[in-house]
């Protein structure tokens, strides 16, 4: 069967919180988010992420079932710590699309699914007059004991869809790993393009 990609707006997103959080938990449980999921904060941040003017999620739809999504919205709507950085430097965060999650089952990968994903959020970002599209990916070091022989970063992906880091741009955000007691903080390198 052929996977349908589209955007959802408004109800729509509501109706797929819990598909999405569990997407959510069991993508970012690998490396290297290595995240140590729980479902009521899921559901709790994604319907503060829906309830953001302009939001859209896009989804990946096998038949019924959602295989993978990604999110945006504008990085106005965004916590403070998302914009703090942006906003540190002068930039207008009023001009910005900020690309959340973007997590597909890896039966699914491969097969053009993370284009479609860019397409129909950068393709929201300019309906909505945004001029540039940002997303922050965390940083790990190479030598970190959890990378998986072989692992492949995103980076040359994300290069060839027109982003690159921005030198000096990172914020931190906290999420409980596996094996770790409780929240710590992790660096978050900021990614942009023009649209």
């Amino acid at each position: 069967m052929a996977i349908e990609v589209r955007p959802l707006t408004g109800a729509e997103i509501g109706a797929a919180i819990d598909d999405l959080a569990g997407l959510r938990i069991a993508v970012f449980a690998d490396f290297p988010y290595l995240y140590a999921g729980d479902p009521a904060y899921e559901r709790d941040y994604l319907r503060e992420f829906a309830a953001a003017p302009d939001a859209v999620l896009v989804a990946a739809f096998d038949g019924a079932r959602i295989v993978g999504a990604a999110t945006a919205s504008p990085m106005a709507a965004q916590k403070a710590e998302f914009r703090a950085p942006f906003e540190a430097r002068g930039i207008d965060t009023a001009t910005l699309f900020y690309f959340g999650e973007s997590v597909l089952l890896a039966d699914y990968r491969g097969r053009g699914i993370g284009h479609a994903f860019f397409d129909h959020r950068e393709a929201r970002a300019r309906d909505c007059g945004a001029g540039a599209a940002t997303f922050a990916a965390v940083i790990r070091p190479a030598d970190h004991p959890a990378r998986p022989a072989g692992y492949r970063p995103l980076d040359a992906f994300w290069t060839g869809r027109g982003y690159a880091p921005v030198p000096g741009l990172v914020t931190e955000l906290a999420w409980q790993e596996h094996g770790e007691p409780d929240e710590s903080p992790k660096p978050m390198q900021y990614w942009m393009r023009r649209l």
